[in-house]
């Protein structure tokens, strides 16, 4: 049975598949506990408030006795970093750039599901992301691979970019051999993270992170990291981009649906700039980003438009000085002036 449900799951677009006990990573619910003691949540209060179900897997579902972990590539064909420099568009980070890899995986693994449904009469959930599950732990203990230093789960084969999904099943299927940590001496994505979010490697303060500043944080960016983020306006891959087994990562195994769509690859700062409610929703229509709405997007356009250098962007900035949105007329009169200052 575990081989067969590894052969569909290839036949699915899933390029990694493991299994685990429900048991198998008993350290992870003292480790969210401990994270969420000190904070490092930030204003992500559902990490908080669900943090007894996402603990351990038995308690989200007290019948599940295995997981099935699996793994779609969205390796990227292009280098993630080459828009570093180029400060009048915006930098949309790689998994975002496609479909919603939510649809996507979620399909996937409800058809998996329903094969496995047929095929060995058991009951099983299916869960990507938007529920409360361990899924980079479960992942390393099935055999995917390793939480690496930047806290994602890093592939031998398929580096740092895998969407996780999993399966939980009251079979007893036998396991796979856990990962194995082999980030060695290591420490580029420690080095390279522009807010130095990292307290320690294997450790995450989100509230200085750009993902999470960028995407889930909704108030006023803090003013000590808005020069760290560039041009990033969703996002970040630095630490991913720079991990050295992403040499094996071919983008050939990467998921059509994850292909990044033009529009998306490198948006001007001043078409951003100059959404409103119904461009946004135009524009970011299918991807991702659309959950962060107009106002946040167009917060972390005048936040990049600031670091750009380019007084060219002074107009658009101008007329967001009276945005109906208090924290978009604040970021933009902050990078008007940024740029009157530089100028």
């Amino acid at each position: 049975m575990e081989d067969r449900i590894k052969a569909k799951a290839a036949e699915l677009g899933f390029v990694a598949c493991g299994i685990a006990r429900a048991d198998a990573a008993p350290r992870s619910g003292e480790r969210l506990r401990q994270w969420l003691h000190e904070g490092r949540h930030g204003g992500m209060i559902w990490m908080e408030e669900r943090s007894h179900h996402r603990g351990s897997p038995a308690g989200l579902w007290d019948a599940v006795r295995s997981v099935v972990s699996l793994g779609m590539s969205y390796a990227p064909a292009a280098d993630p970093l080459r828009l570093a420099e180029e400060g009048e568009v915006g930098r949309i980070s790689i998994y975002a750039q496609g479909g919603d890899y939510h649809d996507v995986v979620k399909k996937a693994l409800k058809a998996l599901g329903r094969w496995l449904a047929q095929e060995a009469g058991c009951d099983l959930k299916v869960f990507v992301d938007t529920a409360p599950v361990m899924e980079k732990p479960l992942a390393e203990a099935a055999g995917l691979g390793w939480q690496g230093k930047h806290t994602n789960l890093v592939s031998r084969a398929h580096g740092s970019w895998l969407f996780l999904g999993a399966i939980y099943t009251t079979l007893d299927l036998v396991p796979d051999a856990p990962g194995h940590d082999s980030c060695g001496s290591c420490d580029a994505c420690q080095r390279v993270c522009p807010t130095d979010a990292f307290p320690a490697p294997y450790r995450l303060d989100a509230r200085r992170c750009i993902s999470y500043l960028t995407i889930e944080h909704a108030g006023p960016i803090p003013e000590e990291f808005r020069a760290g983020i560039g041009n990033r306006i969703y996002g970040c891959d630095d630490c991913l981009a720079v991990c050295p087994w992403n040499k094996f990562a071919a983008s050939a195994a990467a998921n059509m649906a994850f292909h990044p769509r033009a529009e998306l690859t490198a948006p001007p700062l001043a078409d951003l700039l100059a959404l409103d409610d119904a461009g946004f929703r135009q524009v970011f229509s299918g991807s991702p980003i659309k959950r962060i709405g107009r106002n946040r997007m167009v917060r972390n356009a005048a936040i990049a438009a600031g670091n750009s250098g380019a007084p060219s962007l002074l107009p658009v900035l101008e007329r967001l000085r009276e945005d109906a949105d208090p924290v978009v007329a604040e970021a933009a009169i902050w990078a008007i002036a940024r740029l009157r200052d530089e100028g």
